[in-house]
């Protein structure tokens, strides 16, 4: 599974706004300044998630972006699915019931099943609350 730019900037837009004062609408360019994401860019994102009522929108003088939960109603799991096509390690994962022609003789299907359970497990457990109460480890930034 690689996360795409969309995903990971759609986590650091809900990030930053998780950050702010909860109610308080944020305007795009400062979302776009804060997180150096080009401002085109951020607003097809917020664009997306507003859509998938993660966001919530306001236009005007007061206007911009708020949360429409709580950070702790928010996981890492669902705000990556929603942005990416697919958390699975491998394609044949993506259709149930799995319609790989070699599932049935497949040795590496069990080994396949049993890493995207850890991977669905460990990002949907993840919050936005975890990830803004997690100071940043200087020492696995060289990993």
């Amino acid at each position: 599974m690689l996360v795409s730019t969309r995903g990971r900037y759609a986590l650091r837009i809900i990030l930053e706004l998780s950050s702010r004062p909860q109610g308080e609408y944020i305007p795009l360019i400062e979302l776009s300044k804060d997180q150096g994401i080009s401002l085109k860019y951020a607003e097809a994102i917020v664009s997306f998630l507003v859509k998938a009522k993660l966001l919530e929108g306001r236009r005007g003088k007061s206007g911009g972006y708020r949360l429409i939960k709580a950070p702790k109603d928010y996981t890492v799991g669902e705000i990556l699915k929603l942005t990416e096509e697919s958390l699975a390690p491998v394609a044949c994962l993506n259709c149930v019931p799995n319609n790989c022609p070699k599932a049935t003789v497949c040795k590496t299907l069990p080994m396949w099943k049993k890493l995207n359970s850890l991977i669905q497990d460990y990002l949907f457990s993840v919050t936005i609350e975890d990830l803004n109460n997690n100071p940043v480890d200087e020492s696995e930034l060289d990993i």
